[in-house]
């Protein structure tokens, strides 16, 4: 109950926003997303860089979620071209006070791509036909996939999934997530997409929730890597906000490049 409550909560308030809200409030609310995940983010890779040079490199970072607002495509492009010039002049500034320059310059990059980079396509997903839906369903695929993994998890969890990154996460979690996931999807589907065939979105749900636990254990090995638990301590039981965004960040890119070709209707 500690841990699905707030749940609950947040989930309720997303789809509200996206129900609801303007696109220009869903585009503040993922800016101010991207900025508190690379705030937790460079948190725990920037451990040792004094705390001004860490908010340095998240305004840096931010600069390609920032940019998806613009209509134009190429200004998306440039602004991964001045996160990356921000992040060499950074380091470049720092070097001598840095430990390991490469280390910075190295996680700087993928910070920017794998947090700031990917959450942008959430926005793109938006600007796209039946957008929103489309933004439920996959919230229905990783809220869903994540709720089934933990509780199915801890009552039928034998095998380890992948022992060396997350302990906790089982081989029959992990497949009671893709069923939740697949579920929760395609009735999603049924009231935002009623047009849509349900064994499409059976067929796009399974490797989605598959790239959502892809993502989940990515964060493992940045969070076993830098010696956390947690990304943070904001959401109460649920860590911080990378620890809740982490599977949106790997399967928002997916599902928008399968929308933009034209692979779902």
């Amino acid at each position: 109950m500690k841990r699905f409550v707030p749940g609950l909560v947040m989930t309720a308030l997303w789809v509200l926003i996206l129900i609801a809200g303007s696109a220009s409030l869903f585009w503040l609310l993922i800016v101010g997303t991207a900025a508190l995940g690379l705030r937790e983010y460079y948190r725990m890779t920037f451990a040792e860089a004094p705390g001004l040079s860490r908010w340095l490199f998240v305004t840096v970072s931010l600069v390609p979620v920032l940019a998806v607002v613009l209509p134009q495509p190429h200004m998306f492009h440039a602004a991964l071209i001045v996160s990356l010039l921000g992040s060499i002049l950074l380091v470049l500034w720092l070097y001598r006070r840095l430990e390991n320059g490469l280390h910075y310059l190295c996680c700087s990059c993928l910070g920017t791509v794998y947090i700031s980079l990917c959450l942008a396509h959430l926005v793109l997903i938006r600007t796209l036909p039946q957008g929103v839906a489309w933004l439920l369903v996959l919230t229905a695929v990783t809220a869903g996939g994540d709720t089934g993994a933990y509780y199915v998890g801890r009552t039928l969890g034998r095998r380890k999934l992948c022992p060396h990154i997350s302990p906790g996460k089982t081989v029959e979690g992990a497949i009671g997530g893709i069923i939740a996931g697949s579920l929760c999807a395609m009735g999603t589907a049924l009231v935002f997409l009623p047009e849509s065939n349900p064994f499409l979105i059976l067929a796009v749900a399974v490797p989605l929730c598959l790239f959502s636990i892809a993502g989940d254990l990515t964060e493992s090995v940045i969070k076993r890597s830098a010696g956390f638990k947690d990304s943070g301590t904001l959401l109460f039981g649920h860590g911080g906000v990378l620890d809740r965004i982490d599977s949106l960040l790997i399967t928002g890119p997916v599902l928008y490049f399968l929308l933009y070709f034209g692979m779902l209707p």
